[in-house]
């Protein structure tokens, strides 16, 4: 029996390369599997990395018209040609884009899954365009899946579409966490050339963030809240791992002066394996603003690191206060000190947070239950 297509789209190669690592490999077992996205040789790079066939279309982030007029109609003809049964799309400006030409193409299952809304961080005109754009989707999409409970109780106060068009797949995330990759048991496999790296003492305490060094990822409250930690100790490091990125949501001059200046803070940019820097860390920092479901928090737990999280959606879903980390107020630099000096100052809690943070993990969000889940999800809508 022939297989029937599906079709993954996202903004950029790197969200089916990271955020869906091994999903389409996996399905392509069971439908014919066609990945798109933009930035053309970085997407035939992951296609060819998952096995898959893939479509370039060009994408951008940011709001572009007529640009994304031209991505629609581009899209809706190559639709037409391939008849897929499933089009599932991740991140707004795939989902906005897939969801219209899809919608036109007369694609039967149309999912959009949504991990995240940034809109929720904007005001005036713009937060009214992405307002627009979000009900769009929505509407035009048979399913939506918001990768958190948090995310779908947001949507539905929002009003955004109805209730009975929205799911959380199991417990939430968008692609579960690979427990037996993400562990400290494969240390002999994670250790850095330098046993201290970039200088920072085995001794040190060292937090860590891992992401997109932006403003609404917490980074600018985190600098702050770690400056005034390391004036009362001193054997306190901060480890941001990821690239910094200076168009979109930049972060403020004065952190920026902090990171470069500070004897205590390290940088590394973008780098493919942050299992090495799970390993030599202590604790995850993520003092986020918006989340659907972090990835980075489900690794961490998975490394056995207890985590320091705000307290918003999908990160209050994956730790429980006092149990496996603690959760801290958005955009509250004193909390967030307060948070640090305790892992730093009472072993006692530190312990039982680290104990408790992996099988937090191991019980919920592996990833093949996810893949399992969502696989029987596309089963049901035929």
């Amino acid at each position: 029996m022939k297989k029937q297509k599906l079709i993954r789209i996202t903004t950029v190669p790197i969200s089916l390369d990271k955020l869906l690592e091994g999903q389409l490999t996996f399905m392509k077992d069971y439908y014919q599997v066609i990945a798109v996205s933009s930035q053309e040789q970085q997407l035939k790079r992951v296609a060819q990395k998952q096995g898959v066939p893939y479509f370039h279309l060009n994408l951008t982030r940011k709001i572009t018209p007529l640009a994304d007029i031209k991505a629609v109609y581009k899209l809706y003809r190559f639709l037409k040609k391939e008849h897929p049964y499933i089009v599932h799309t991740h991140t707004p400006k795939a989902g906005i884009v897939g969801m219209l030409a899809s919608r036109f193409a007369g694609v039967p299952y149309r999912l959009h899954t949504v991990a995240g809304l940034p809109l929720l961080e904007a005001s005036g005109f713009k937060r009214i365009v992405l307002d627009i754009v979000e009900k769009l989707t929505y509407y035009c999409a048979t399913h939506v899946y918001p990768n958190a409970l948090g995310l779908k109780k947001i949507i539905e106060e929002l009003q955004f579409t109805k209730p009975t068009k929205l799911k959380v797949i199991g417990k939430g995330s968008s692609n579960g966490i690979d427990t037996s990759y993400f562990s400290q048991s494969v240390s002999p496999k994670l250790k850095l050339d330098d046993p201290n790296i970039f200088g920072i003492s085995k001794t040190d305490f060292t937090f860590i963030l891992v992401g997109r060094l932006v403003g609404d990822k917490g980074v600018n409250e985190l600098v702050r809240a770690f400056t005034k930690v390391h004036k009362v100790h001193s054997h306190a490091s901060l480890l941001l791992v990821g690239p910094l990125e200076e168009e979109l949501d930049p972060l403020l001059p004065e952190t920026l002066g902090f990171i470069k200046a500070h004897s205590k803070i390290y940088t590394t940019g973008y780098v493919d394996d942050v299992r090495p820097y799970f390993a030599f860390a202590k604790a995850l920092v993520f003092p986020s603003y918006r989340e659907g479901f972090p990835n980075v928090v489900l690794q961490a737990g998975a490394m056995g690191l207890p985590s320091i999280v705000s307290d918003i959606n999908g990160c209050n879903e994956i730790i429980t206060n006092n149990h496996n980390g603690l959760i801290v107020p958005v955009k509250d630099v004193k909390s967030l000190e307060m948070a640090m000096l305790t892992l730093i100052t009472n072993n006692d809690i530190y312990e039982k947070l680290k104990s408790n943070a992996r099988l937090e993990i191991t019980s919920s969000y592996e990833r093949r239950d996810m893949w399992r889940a969502l696989l029987e999800e596309y089963q049901s809508l035929s």
